[in-house]
């Protein structure tokens, strides 16, 4: 089976960076009902909520946009260049996180997601600064990766995406077993 290399940026519909209000200006996040996702909570997850919320002023007044679910999120600075995620829900994110928004008739998302957590070491390398090393837009954009055939990604994302749900309810569920251990003792 033949792979096709080429670059995230040929298979995204969109790929963009989002940005943070003025947190000087209360009424930019006062009462906010709109998911605002920061790097610290990219650590290779599925976004179903975040811990901060923004305005529709807020997101009027600065360069924060919505980013479509099922977006692949990279983070770009520091500790966290290099991890990713995927929102599950429509989200605004602040400039560190570049969002890229798969074209779903070239890739399959679950399958950059792997792909770009497989190739971490790879991405985070490229990062670079001098007090703080960070990755931009163009580094990510150029990156390569390499395709199978479409359906065959979609096995693959929806193969290794079941693991992971697999992993997550059998951690939730020891959680829950050591709180009632607890509880008895």
């Amino acid at each position: 089976m033949s792979y096709e290399v080429t670059t995230i940026e040929s298979i995204c519909s969109r790929v963009l960076s989002g940005g943070t209000p003025r947190r000087s200006v209360p009424e930019y996040y006062r009462g906010g009902c709109i998911p605002w996702l920061n790097t610290k909570e990219i650590d290779y997850n599925r976004i179903y909520k975040t811990e901060n919320h923004i305005t529709p002023l807020g997101l009027e007044r600065s360069s924060a946009k919505w980013i479509a679910p099922n977006s692949v999120i990279v983070a770009m600075y520091g500790a966290t260049a290099g991890k990713v995620a995927i929102n599950k829900i429509p989200v605004t994110t602040n400039q560190a996180c570049c969002n890229l928004e798969i074209d779903s008739r070239k890739a399959d998302y679950n399958y950059v997601y792997y792909y770009l957590k497989w190739k971490y070491p790879e991405l985070s390398n490229l990062a670079s600064g001098a007090a703080q090393q960070n990755l931009n837009v163009g580094i990510i954009k150029a990156f390569p990766i390499s395709l199978p055939p479409l359906e065959v990604q979609k096995v693959i994302g929806e193969t290794l995406a079941c693991l992971d749900a697999k992993i997550d309810l059998n951690d939730r569920m020891n959680e829950n077993l050591e709180k009632q251990a607890q509880a008895i003792f």
